[in-house]
């Protein structure tokens, strides 16, 4: 052919790319875009093959831990049950606040999931930092167990109660405290929804570090105990970077104030970073002081198909080369959750059916810049066939429509039935290798697989349904998923923490001198283990 004949499949593929970029010139509120260069490419076909063998594994499940089934709960240690002088000093404490009614615990002695149920007689609602220290103070000296609870909107059952310990619960702890306009740090209690938070931050012209799509339940004091990751990290970082300061109260009631609003503090130990990820076994975070970015003047969502997952990693390199410092997410669905979105969800797939979705949100500061930008990385995606259709918006309301395909997977598995839910990190390589892997071991015994999550920093949200709970299939998922993990040198828990589910898994991700470690500082910090117990650490370390 010569080298300036063009095929009919070529011209098309020209004059859509003309179309393009006149509406990118302008990046209209929903600019539409596709290619067909590489339609007809079998899904899946240029998926790197796994190396991982069964039995390969860099670590077990320790032999101290499990039994039967390592997520089950293990025996009630012994704690002291409530007696009506304790409710009598609980309600001396907190007038009004102290609940025994049972059908207002149902909601606070189930998990979101609805997986794990406690069997807690009293629910404690302080509003103040005093109030818990003396909560603790008396329960530690009484031997009295706790569960600290804020939006209850945890995965791994780590934010209810395993029989009957006390919920102490941060609801009405929801003040902001102070805000600096110039600096960017917010002060506010451990109570806070995240959403209040964004809401009055973007009125001042900031926004939170961080964005989860639990936002409009999960308070700020749970997502710095589990240090939540979600949606901004790859722009923003972990908590362990932006919480600049906290206030704990530790188990015998000290109340231990690192409520720094400083960026740069390098006197002695870092002790706040102790209690980020802890989950409430280390102490009760009463209030939070984080560093918040400046709201961005231009945002721009870009929802794209892939044909494989090679195409959506090398669409990620080009991504983070051309795009550089107003990218800030990079997430990924498969068309499994796509199907599951449709059909429970009734959510229209805004563009073509493909293998694999990415959502890309640039922010910046100039609409223009920002725009040039990514015209300029469309085009060369587009050019280089790893996009084969696309959609771009810039209102909010489009934008908030696009993040809802992301952002609502969760929803839409509730209706599959029973999820088995694993929050992995991975080399970014593998981590849809697998999904892949899993759905072979599985083959008809679940009932969907799939596969989403934050490219960006390598995790994976794995989900498997079936109808019901059923033990064989988990048998078959565990520890198959923690051994292909560990071949990786992963992580078993990404972001959503251990919990009481994942408690006895942990040897998969830390070695025993580290978890030893952990267990030495919980005893010293809470001897008695009265701050959410069975949580976190494995069983061998009672």
């Amino acid at each position: 052919m010569p080298v300036c004949a063009y095929t009919p499949v070529m011209v098309g593929f020209f004059q859509r790319t003309l179309r393009l970029r006149t509406a990118l010139r302008h990046l209209s509120p929903h600019s539409t875009f596709s290619s067909t260069a590489t339609a007809g490419r079998p899904p899946g076909s240029s998926l790197p093959t796994s190396s991982w063998h069964a039995g390969v594994c860099c670590r077990k499940l320790h032999s101290g831990a499990g039994g039967s089934d390592p997520a089950a709960a293990p025996d009630r240690r012994p704690f002291s049950r409530i007696t009506q002088e304790d409710l009598a000093f609980f309600r001396k404490t907190l007038p009004g606040r102290a609940i025994t009614d049972p059908d207002l615990l149902e909601s606070s002695n189930v998990d979101w999931l609805k997986s794990v149920r406690g069997s807690s007689e009293v629910l404690l609602r302080p509003q103040t930092t005093e109030e818990v220290s003396q909560i603790l103070k008396y329960c530690n000296g009484r031997n009295l167990a706790l569960n600290t609870q804020g939006g209850n909107t945890g995965l791994v059952g780590g934010s209810v109660p395993v029989y009957d310990e006390i919920i102490l619960s941060t609801a009405l702890m929801n003040n902001i405290l102070t805000f600096d306009s110039i600096s960017g740090i917010l002060t506010c209690q451990a109570g806070c929804v995240l959403e209040n938070l964004s809401m009055y931050l973007e009125e001042r012209d900031y926004i939170m570090p961080l964005d989860l799509g639990a936002k409009g339940s999960c308070h700020i004091g749970g997502n710095v105990a589990t240090n939540a990751g979600g949606l901004r990290l790859l722009r923003y970082g972990s908590l362990h970077g932006t919480v600049l300061g906290l206030e704990v109260v530790l188990a015998d009631g000290r109340v231990l104030d690192c409520l720094a609003t400083l960026r740069k503090d390098n006197t002695g130990y870092d002790l706040k970073q102790l209690f980020i990820g802890s989950e409430g076994t280390l102490g009760v975070i009463t209030a939070v002081s984080i560093l918040c970015p400046r709201k961005p003047k231009s945002v721009n969502v870009v929802f794209l198909g892939c044909e494989t997952f090679e195409q959506l990693l090398e669409t990620f390199q080009l991504c983070r080369g051309m795009l550089g410092e107003i990218l800030s997410a990079y997430e990924f669905l498969d068309s499994e959750c796509m199907r599951l979105l449709n059909m429970h969800l009734k959510l229209p797939n805004p563009i073509s059916a493909c293998p694999f979705y990415v959502v890309i949100e640039t922010s910046g500061s100039d609409p223009t810049h920002d725009g040039e930008k990514l015209h300029n990385f469309l085009e060369e995606a587009m050019n280089s066939s790893l996009v084969t259709d696309g959609t771009v918006a810039t209102e909010d309301s489009k934008i908030k429509a696009l993040w809802s395909f992301r952002e609502r997977v969760t929803e839409a598995l509730t209706h599959e039935g029973f999820t088995y839910k694993y929050d992995i990190s991975l080399p970014v390589e593998r981590i849809y290798q697998l999904v892949t892997d899993m759905r072979e071991h599985l083959g008809d015994r679940a009932k969907s697989v799939v596969g989403y999550g934050h490219v960006g920093d390598g995790n994976l949200h794995l989900n498997i349904t079936s109808p019901v709970k059923d033990p064989a299939l988990l048998a078959a998922i565990e520890p198959f998923v923690y051994e292909w993990t560990a071949s990786c040198h992963g992580s078993i828990s990404a972001e959503h923490g251990l919990g009481l589910k994942k408690r006895n898994y942990i040897y998969y991700s830390k070695p025993s001198q580290a978890v030893t470690l952990m267990g030495n500082i919980k005893a010293m910090l809470d001897p008695k283990g009265i701050l959410n117990p069975y949580k976190t650490l494995p069983d061998d370390l009672k």
